[in-house]
């Protein structure tokens, strides 16, 4: 397969799509959630999402003849998973913030909860 780079993919659309957003953004997303539902703090999960980073740069390289160590992919690929990890984060604590202190605040929105009034 011939090389097609590109700012955000290195081989093709479909297989950053595959790899990047699907498999690892859904453990970013999963990785997310669990950390709000464990209370941790925010650096903790980018922590996670540099290991993740990484793993996601190795599927690029064993399945579909991706470098493995370039910078600029790795960079792309751990900015990627680390949104779809804090949207899964913030889903779960605003939930969380709406129904375990739902006499103090309440949901507003998918991301957000504000203070009774």
């Amino acid at each position: 397969m011939e090389k097609q780079y590109s700012l955000l993919w290195e081989v093709t659309l479909w297989e950053f799509l595959f790899v990047t957003v699907f498999l690892a953004g859904g453990a970013a997303f999963l990785t997310g959630r669990a950390m709000a539902r464990g209370w941790q703090a925010n650096y903790q999960l980018v922590v996670y999402m540099v290991l993740l980073a990484a793993a996601t740069r190795f599927i690029h390289f064993a399945l579909f003849s991706g470098t493995l160590l370039s910078i600029h992919y790795y960079i792309v690929d751990f900015i990627v998973i680390t949104a779809i990890a804090f949207v899964g984060m913030r889903m779960t604590r605003a939930e969380q913030m709406a129904r375990q202190y739902s006499f103090a605040y309440d949901r507003k929105g998918a991301l957000s909860w504000h203070r009774k009034a």
